[in-house]
């Protein structure tokens, strides 16, 4: 009866750890765009920069900042493409749109090589989920640049958000 008792006991102190070890998450599922969405917003992007008589290179990045899509329109300077790629790489990595963060450009965070903290880079941030981002290049002004960025993530928006 007394070993009943302390293998009883045994059990009840350790099962505590032993759901607590089968609560731990062994895997971690993550959203990831299709090239196809990320082909149609990078689309949408030129497609809006273009009614504005612009020329833009576009870079669309999964939520680590790697490139899935990289488009230059046909007028669009080579540069553009770093350009775009470094601020959807920054606007990936900060989580937000990369003209919220240009009084930041001149700190130490802002000189890492990747970084571009300038209006162009917008996130993918639908229901809460980041799913990477967009960044645009090309226009005479940021702020044209970071316009034709949110209507490309405007293309894509709604189908995200039923997901």
């Amino acid at each position: 009866m007394k070993k009943l008792v302390t293998a009883l006991a045994l059990s009840i102190a350790i099962s505590p750890v032993i759901a607590a070890d089968e609560e731990q998450v062994m895997v971690v599922n993550i959203k990831r765009l299709s090239m196809e969405m990320a082909g149609k917003m990078a689309h949408a992007a030129i497609d809006a920069c273009r009614k504005e008589g612009i020329s833009i290179g576009v870079t669309v990045v999964d939520r680590n900042g790697i490139p899935q899509v990289m488009l230059r329109d046909t007028l669009a300077a080579h540069l553009t493409i770093e350009i775009s790629k470094r601020k959807a790489y920054t606007a990936a990595n900060f989580n937000a749109v990369t003209s919220s963060l240009e009084d930041r450009a001149n700190t130490a965070v802002g000189r890492f090589d990747d970084l571009i903290m300038s209006a162009g880079g917008v996130p993918i941030n639908v229901g809460g989920f980041l799913y990477g981002a967009i960044g645009v290049s090309g226009a005479p002004a940021g702020e044209t640049d970071e316009k034709c960025a949110q209507a490309g993530l405007a293309a894509i928006a709604d189908d995200l958000d039923m997901m």
